[in-house]
């Protein structure tokens, strides 16, 4: 069964893959219970938000294989926005003060670009606080993106990020560190693509209660996880979600900014992404946009030939986790509608014994 977007509010890009998605209201549908009701956060600057929303749907729809997967997007009020993605936020997302009393089994909530070293002096602060308490009480399980899972750690333990010397930037390898249902099926060695300047540290999430998954000596933790209040929260560092392309993009966007002064240094080039022959022709690029930084030198950056080397090898990884995570989501959900159900039996039968004479 096809992943639904709800409300007739379907992005474009999707449709076009999805001939058969159909649209439908979350609330007020009749046999909308069979769903699962996922509300979509995507708060990342304006030209990776239509990226990122395409890569989320493809790996949900996945990972979903028979689980009807009903999907609504949402925005944070607070990430700086411009003409380009405003009015895509306008015309298929809804306001993010609708969520605090629209029902939904979980959520999946991406990060942005930060501008302060300590993300509470960011301007959609109070708004992400207000989510992450929404998705405790509300949620039987909330999925943290990078950022969002730094905002997490950071509002509900105090858990500070540790800045980097440089940019973790590539595909790395994470070992498996403890059995769990979200891992279940994983090989001992996970390969996923990172791209943060911050960490949060093991030591510091052990220590406050939550769970590593998987990290790696060279690229810390990858992904862990913490029960808050009603609410498994799953964070990641990195990006399972990533296309092939993602990472290239990025390099991409970085080099731009040294040519345009707006970084000092000229990027690293993305740790165990590309193969020797990409290594070799990016090498020559950057020489020679190092010795003449000018916008006409990315005509000759040769991406053609990079593009056809790349190639998702996380992807089966990451479509196994969202694949427990849902099934994870579907089986708490059964509980909680069966608890009630059980309790109201129970009493039923207690007041018939007591009332029998």
């Amino acid at each position: 069964m096809p992943l639904i977007v709800d409300g007739g509010r379907v992005p474009p890009h999707w449709l076009e893959r999805q001939s058969s998605c159909l649209a439908a209201p979350v609330n007020g549908q009749a046999g909308c219970e069979q769903f699962i009701r996922v509300a979509f956060i995507n708060n990342m600057p304006d030209a990776a938000l239509e990226d990122t929303e395409l890569q989320f749907f493809e790996l949900l729809d996945a990972s979903s294989d028979d689980l009807p997967l009903l999907l609504k997007l949402y925005s944070l009020t607070g990430v700086p926005r411009g003409d380009r993605g405003q009015p895509h936020l306008n015309k298929f997302y809804s306001d993010i003060n609708d969520l605090w009393d629209s029902q939904f089994d979980a959520v999946i909530i991406t990060g942005t670009e930060p501008h302060h070293p300590d993300l509470r002096n960011e301007p959609y602060w109070p708004s992400l606080v207000k989510l992450l308490d929404w998705a405790e009480q509300n949620t039987v399980s909330a999925v943290l993106s990078c950022l969002a899972a730094h905002a997490s750690v950071l509002h509900s333990d105090g858990i500070g990020r540790h800045r980097l010397s440089d940019k973790q930037f590539g595909v790395f390898d994470f070992h498996k560190v403890c059995e769990h249902p979200l891992t279940r099926g994983t090989a001992e060695l996970v390969r996923f693509p990172h791209s943060r300047w911050n960490e949060v540290r093991a030591d510091a999430l052990t220590s406050c209660g939550y769970v590593v998954l998987a990290q790696a000596a060279d690229a810390g933790v990858d992904s862990f996880v913490k029960m808050k209040k009603r609410s498994l929260f799953v964070h990641f560092q990195g990006h399972p979600e990533y296309g092939p392309q993602t990472l290239l993009k990025e390099y991409r966007r970085d080099i731009k900014r040294f040519i345009r002064g707006e970084r000092e240094t000229y990027p690293s080039t993305p740790k165990g992404y590309f193969d020797a022959a990409a290594t070799k022709a990016l090498a020559e690029f950057r020489d020679a946009v190092v010795s003449d930084p000018r916008e006409e030198s990315m005509a000759a950056f040769p991406g053609t030939t990079i593009d056809a080397a790349l190639h998702s090898a996380w992807y089966s990884t990451a479509t196994c986790i969202y694949r427990n995570w849902l099934k994870y989501v579907v089986s708490r959900k059964a509980e909680e509608v069966a608890f009630p159900v059980m309790a109201a039996s129970y009493g039923n039968t207690q007041r018939k014994r007591s009332a029998m004479p």
